[in-house]
């Protein structure tokens, strides 16, 4: 079955820098929509970041914009999130999303989930 393992993740003070990676195997990584969501501890898992197959339409959270870029490298079937100017709120576990279909879909359920690499921003 499809395997999707996220790394990159760790400890980072305000205003650093992290790019999250996320692996894909044993799935036809192309025709995925990928996703980046995140869960803080006592909250639910919130969105984050999406990008289409291809690469060419991207989706941010409000809280991220700006300061999140996803990005995807089918010929290594990674999917990337680079995230700069870090602030405590962004803590949490984040997790790696695949969606069958030719662009994200709100209303579609995510098909494959990583098991998370956590963020922790200190002040």
């Amino acid at each position: 079955q499809a395997q999707l393992v996220e790394s990159g993740g760790g400890s980072v003070q305000v205003g650093g820098s992290l790019r999250l990676s996320c692996a894909a195997s044993r799935l036809t990584f192309s025709l995925y929509c990928m996703g980046w969501y995140r869960q803080a501890p006592g909250k639910e898992r919130e969105f984050v970041a999406a990008i289409d197959r291809f690469g060419t339409n991207t989706y941010y959270a409000d809280s991220v914009k700006g300061r999140a870029t996803i990005s995807r490298n089918n010929a290594r079937n990674t999917v990337y999130l680079q995230m700069n100017s870090l602030k405590p709120e962004d803590t949490a576990v984040y997790y790696c999303a695949a969606e069958y279909g030719s662009t994200w879909r709100w209303d579609a359920e995510v098909d494959f989930w990583g098991q998370g690499t956590q963020v922790t921003v200190s002040s």
